[in-house]
């Protein structure tokens, strides 16, 4: 009876390895397409095609738009549909242009991508879409934020390191 470890030992002894499934989570920031242009310089011999690369839409902040309408002549608060739905339009090309610069980079490495837009709060969404996907490893990027930064805005890549199910590199940039 063979051992469960058996076809590790052979790949190991033949010299071959397991290629991973990468994901790597940008948003509008330096500090995420850093982190994608370091994951291609660094991974691709060990990467999976294709890399996921993901980004993630925050839901909209429809209190602050309710608050505009506070002077209505109702009092009632309404937020138009017309301007929910402008909002998420935005959000869209938004997200569109953040994953067409990333295919170009992956591009420009060689590197075949698979994209994908979740919305949501970004930590959790970031977790969840590397579970489902299953991935081999998750990268995100630093923003470098000092201890009173993270303590009001939180910090992505520190709950991921806490809550991902797969390993997470956390790439941050050298000044």
């Amino acid at each position: 009876m063979a051992s469960p470890t058996a076809p590790a030992q052979q790949q190991q002894q033949s010299g071959e390895r397991k290629l991973q499934k990468v994901m790597v989570a940008v948003d509008e920031s330096e500090c995420s397409h850093y982190a994608l242009d370091w994951a291609l310089r660094n991974l691709v011999p060990v990467t999976a095609p294709p890399l996921f690369v993901l980004t993630v839409q925050p839901l909209l902040p429809l209190g602050y738009v309710s608050a505009i309408s506070f002077g209505s002549p109702l009092g009632t608060p309404v937020v138009s549909p017309e301007l929910i739905k402008s909002m998420q339009e935005q959000q869209q090309q938004l997200s569109d242009a953040l994953l067409d610069k990333a295919k170009e980079i992956c591009a420009q490495h060689g590197v075949a991508v698979e994209t994908m837009i979740k919305v949501g709060d970004p930590k959790e969404m970031i977790c969840e879409a590397a579970e489902k996907s299953k991935v081999d490893l998750l990268i995100v990027g630093s923003h470098s934020r000092g201890p009173v930064q993270r303590l009001f805005l939180g910090s992505v890549s520190n709950y991921c390191m806490h809550h991902s199910k797969c390993p997470i590199l956390v790439v941050k940039k050298q000044e």
